[in-house]
């Protein structure tokens, strides 16, 4: 049994109970997990019966191993029986430890925020057309060029700008190296300005073999603040010089890159997809704007902690893909003279919206009480099972309650979009 309180706006206080005979299951777990680390003299490890420990060390040396394992279960229970939507981590306390009535524990929590929109039919939107010009076609020749160009070791001349420098390096302050500014074989492209201050110049009209000092200072802002404004010196030794060698623009790299014989099917080939792919950047900003109108439009008072959330995310996607190359979110943040407050801040305004733009086409999703069929559920999973390279049956398998649920969620959102795509009203730009 539980009961739920509302303690803030969007914010509820859950008050719910674990049984006697539940709690000391967790206890016995708790004194299985812990009985071989704890020292009771007259005993070996772990032969120490529970009661000889609670009476030496107290009942409280088995409880948050306990509490852990009655915790999760207890408190779904609570959040279902209530319907209530939490958007976040409970904070979690202990009320009573009782050994007849059991344990009384509170959540605090934060709900999806209710929603109230109207006239999300008619909206305006500005219209504009999906252009390709000659000179997009070229720079996307050009980085097909790029991706198919021969990596050059050069030793008969010195680094010049937009070159790859291989080098080892490592940064002084005040004589002494700092933590994290120091790197083995690394691959530094001259010009890209991925180092701080005038790093990457310093280099230009080095030769390999070379021991370069590098004078720099670093930001005001830098996130170290014992780095912040202040001079380094980098000991930079030149390991290697690489450059891009590209290929001849003509018809034997048409027939390289494409099924085409052909310079001029190739670029008509080019122009087609880039206009495919412009009318899809049309049609995002359509909805962009769109999603935008409808924010505006709403009543509702999200809880931070959703936009929190959602930079959470961000970050560790930008994480895990930085990780696949290499790179530890750490030594990038080093490289780029930022800190994770200054990431959060930069991820704050977009995912504002992004979190206020589900909330609102969901909200019109349940005003149009739309219904995912079977057939359009199974549609989706065949795709996304697909685009993972993924059995169908096997994928089924995985999908979880909760996973099913969100799917079909992501279903009636799109929909909701959809619906208020195709009766918005265009105006010219």
């Amino acid at each position: 049994m539980s009961t739920v309180e509302k303690i803030d706006v969007n914010k509820f206080k859950i008050t719910f109970s674990v049984s006697a005979e539940r709690f000391e299951e967790g206890m016995q777990y708790s004194y299985n997990k812990n009985k071989n680390r704890i020292n009771v003299q007259g005993f070996r490890k772990g032969k120490a019966p529970r009661k000889i420990i609670e009476i030496q060390y107290g009942k409280a040396v088995f409880y948050d191993d306990a509490f852990n394992f009655v915790l999760p279960k207890a408190y779904d229970e609570a959040v279902k029986e209530n319907n209530l939507e939490v958007v976040s981590k409970p904070d979690i306390d202990v009320e009573e430890i009782s050994d007849t009535d059991g344990v009384t524990f509170t959540a605090e929590v934060y709900v999806r925020p209710e929603v109230k929109i109207e006239g999300y039919k008619g909206l305006t939107y500005t219209k504009k057309e999906a252009n390709v010009e000659e000179a997009d076609v070229l720079a996307e020749i050009d980085r097909v060029r790029e991706q198919n160009a021969r990596i050059i070791s050069v030793s008969d001349r010195p680094v010049q700008d937009g070159d790859v420098a291989v080098i080892d390096f490592e940064g002084f302050s005040d004589g002494v190296a700092f933590e994290g500014g120091k790197g083995k074989d690394y691959d530094l492209k001259i010009g890209s300005h991925s180092f701080i201050d005038n790093f990457e110049e310093q280099l230009i009209g080095k030769n390999i073999g070379d021991d370069v000092e590098v004078n720099v200072t670093f930001p005001e802002d830098y996130h170290q603040k014992d780095l912040a404004g202040k001079p380094a010196l980098f000991k930079v030794e030149i390991k290697d010089i690489k450059f891009k060698e590209l290929p001849e623009l003509d018809d034997d790299f048409a027939q390289d890159v494409s099924e085409f014989d052909t310079l001029d099917e190739y670029k008509k080939d080019v122009m087609a997809k880039l206009l495919v792919q412009k009318q899809k950047e049309v049609d995002s900003a359509k909805e962009e704007e769109l999603i935008g109108e409808l924010i505006k439009k709403a009543e509702m008072d999200v809880p931070q902690v959703m936009i929190e959330n959602e930079i959470d995310n961000k970050i560790n996607e930008f994480k895990n893909e930085i990780g696949r190359q290499g790179l530890s979110l750490d030594m990038y943040l080093q490289y780029m003279g930022q800190s994770i407050e200054n990431m959060r801040e930069a991820y704050r305004i977009v995912s504002e919206q992004q979190v206020k733009g589900r909330l609102v086409l969901e909200a019109v999703a349940a005003e149009e009480k739309f219904d995912i069929s079977d057939e359009e559920f199974d549609a989706e999973v065949n795709r996304i099972a697909s685009l993972y390279g993924m059995d169908v049956e096997k994928f089924k398998s995985v999908l979880r309650e909760n996973d099913k649920k969100n799917l079909r969620k992501d279903l009636e959102v799109q929909k909701a979009l959809k619906l208020v795509s195709e009766n918005a009203v265009a105006a010219e730009a």
